[in-house]
């Protein structure tokens, strides 16, 4: 590219920037304009594109783009870094590049009304409220705990495989859209991340390609945790880009699921949020309903932190820093600590439910 092409894009950078934070104060243009009229239609395209791959093409470009980066670098040192104006200008050019694909081609959705203006429900709740939601939440995933397990005290083991998984979560969407036409999800790009090993030591169940729009799953975690994992990364591909939104989103796919192997894992992934808050607010009442678990669900519970605690090390935290930031510049002020705001949509959703009947 001609240096006066690549000056071009590196001045749109900043301005790209300024017109990001400008848009984040206009929710309602972009839910309309972007989250519900073009961003369904490129997103459908890309997925269709390439859905069909039995590989991950993003991380493939994933790769490319890794060496590229090194080998750039290595450049950089043998010229000791020399003419810092040419270079310069090459990072900033293609940093634009990025920047703007990121935004064009999903990262819009993060500035779109939160979801529970969408859904039209509310979003406060008290302490009480969220006790009677954990007392359900308890009973019903006592009762398919003693469906699905040898007895009270075994975990629930998930009998299919990791394509299993994955076509019965699309399943679960296809049944899910019957009720919300909006979560309607076609063409299907849910893949196993090649990555999914360096993955579970950074600490991640999976992740969305903002590039290639494919859903990627870390497939090395737990059975149990890969229908609410992958059933949040399709609702990042219907365009909630936000991490505590896809998380409920999961729950509503894994909860009214046919099967009652996701409807378990939805259930008692709802469950733990709520309990985790609950604790939170009065470690008493925690206490009195955490009596009332069964010994086989926490059982879950336990293979899922044992799986985290044999992947810990040195770097992890680093990677949590890194994604935490990067949630905080991309409109979620509590960074990972608003993961929480999906106890209010549950429930909030609960309520609206109770009041249907």
């Amino acid at each position: 590219m001609k240096k006066k092409g690549r000056l071009i894009l590196a001045v749109l950078l900043p301005l790209q920037i300024v017109f990001i934070m400008f848009l984040a104060g206009y929710s309602q243009l972009v839910e309309t304009w972007y989250s519900q009229f073009f961003y369904p239609k490129i997103s459908m395209l890309m997925r269709f594109g390439h859905g069909f791959l039995p590989f991950s093409l993003g991380d493939v470009l994933y790769i490319f783009f890794g060496i590229f980066l090194i080998r750039w670098l290595i450049k950089r040192f043998k010229q000791k870094f020399r003419k810092p104006g040419d270079w310069m200008l090459d990072a900033l050019a293609v940093l634009s590049i990025i920047y703007a694909c990121f935004h064009i081609f999903w990262g819009f959705n993060y500035y779109r009304l939160p979801l529970h203006q969408s859904l039209e429900i509310g979003y406060e709740y008290t302490t009480e409220e969220l006790y009677e939601l954990s007392e359900i939440l308890i009973s019903d995933s006592n009762k398919l705990h003693t469906n699905l397990a040898e007895n009270d005290s075994a975990k629930v083991n998930i009998p299919y495989s990791k394509n299993e998984l994955f076509e019965k979560t699309i399943a679960g969407y296809s049944n899910l859209s019957k009720t919300y036409p909006e979560l309607t999800y076609r063409g299907e790009s849910l893949k196993r991340s090649l990555f999914s090993i360096p993955l579970s030591y950074m600490g991640f169940n999976g992740y969305l390609n903002p590039l290639t729009g494919e859903a990627q799953v870390n497939t090395q975690i737990v059975p149990y945790k890969i229908p609410t994992t992958a059933s949040h990364e399709v609702g990042h591909q219907l365009g909630f880009a936000k991490e505590n939104e896809a998380n409920f989103i999961a729950c509503l796919n894994t909860m009214n699921h046919p099967d009652a192997y996701f409807r378990y894992s939805g259930y008692t992934f709802a469950l733990r949020y709520c309990l985790n808050e609950l604790y939170r607010r009065d470690p008493e009442k925690f206490e009195t309903l955490k009596k009332e678990i069964k010994p086989g669900v926490l059982a879950n519970y336990m293979e899922v932190d044992e799986f985290w605690l044999a992947h810990q090390n040195p770097f992890e935290p680093l990677f949590k820093m890194f994604y935490n930031r990067f949630l905080i510049v991309n409109n979620q002020a509590g960074g990972m600590k608003s993961y929480s705001y999906v106890v209010a949509l549950l429930v909030n959703y609960f309520s609206e439910e109770k009041n249907r009947l």
